[in-house]
């Protein structure tokens, strides 16, 4: 499928973003920051175009990311800018929340509800993921007194038949939305007004709240996407736009781990075999667990009473 003009331009940015966020100054709150200040920039000098390539595109880590590394956990500060600035759209008062232990990323309030949310973003070649990757129980126990919390995943990404986030996300109020399904409410906020978008985000965290607890992928899709088409005719154009974007940004993941995997094969293929050694000691961490090793000594617990 050829990407559309839109979607090149959103790649291109992307792009830019993960290049950018890959440039660290080695002091995280000061790069968290940042990227929440010229994301917010951007969005206000673009508008609404801009938002939106960010919300169908964040979704993916990119390959090239380390696991666990400094550009990781930027990344999954960016995700949550991300979400934040389309709530704040929406009409929301939102806040990027600082601490990163025992507590949600995203604050969100208005003069009827108010709820926490988390994003969540994966890497396209990760195949084992579990219902903790999702932190629908965890987020319950963040709200704080709140309603509601939502988790906002890629929508390429969650179970599609069945799964106990599902069961989870009904018996706790919690909402599980896509990336997708923010997309259509920031449009929906243009074309309605901010009350609309509010109200209907309302109505949705209800729907969850008022579920059967069921593991069932397809009860728990059609109750959402019904709650939020059926309150408007003129979402089922959005809605159809955006099923078109998000095919595009399955596309774009793919291509872009795949051209990374590509890269990273041929770069190893061409090692010498010293440099082969080298590697592979790095990625076994055998000095660090060596230290490890060596740092375990008497305690001193037995000579005690």
């Amino acid at each position: 499928m050829k990407l559309t003009a839109t979607a090149a331009q959103e790649l291109k940015n992307r792009r830019c973003w993960v290049e950018k966020i890959s440039r660290l100054s080695g002091n995280f709150g000061v790069d968290a920051e940042r990227v929440q200040q010229e994301l917010a920039a951007e969005i206000q000098k673009d508008g609404l175009s801009s938002l939106l390539g960010h919300l169908r595109l964040c979704g993916m880590i990119p390959e090239g990311y380390a696991h666990d590394s400094s550009e990781e956990k930027l990344y999954s500060k960016y995700t949550d800018a991300v979400i934040h600035e389309a709530y704040a759209a929406m009409g929301f008062t939102s806040l990027v929340l600082k601490e990163r232990a025992d507590a949600a990323d995203v604050e969100c309030v208005c003069d009827g509800y108010s709820f926490v949310a988390d994003a969540k973003a994966f890497r396209l070649s990760r195949t084992a993921k579990n219902q903790k990757d999702f932190k629908v129980q965890a987020l319950d126990n963040w709200k704080r007194g709140k309603p509601f919390a939502m988790v906002v995943c890629p929508v390429y990404q969650l179970p599609a038949r069945t799964s106990q986030i599902y069961q989870q996300a009904a018996a706790r109020s919690v909402c599980v939305c896509t990336y997708t399904h923010l997309a259509v409410l920031v449009r929906h906020t243009e074309s309605a007004g901010k009350i609309a978008a509010v109200s209907l985000l309302h109505n949705m965290f209800k729907a969850v709240e008022a579920m059967n607890p069921s593991q069932n992928a397809g009860a728990y899709w059609q109750t959402l996407n019904r709650t939020l088409l059926g309150s408007d005719d003129r979402l089922a154009a959005i809605w159809r736009e955006e099923k078109i974007s998000a095919l595009e940004s399955i596309q774009i993941a793919q291509e872009e781990a795949l051209a990374f995997l590509a890269a990273e094969r041929e770069r190893i293929m061409r090692l010498s075999r010293e440099e082969a050694v080298r590697e592979v000691l790095k990625s076994r961490n055998i000095e660090n667990r060596e230290r490890a090793v060596k740092a375990v000594a008497d305690n001193g617990l037995l000579e005690l009473g």
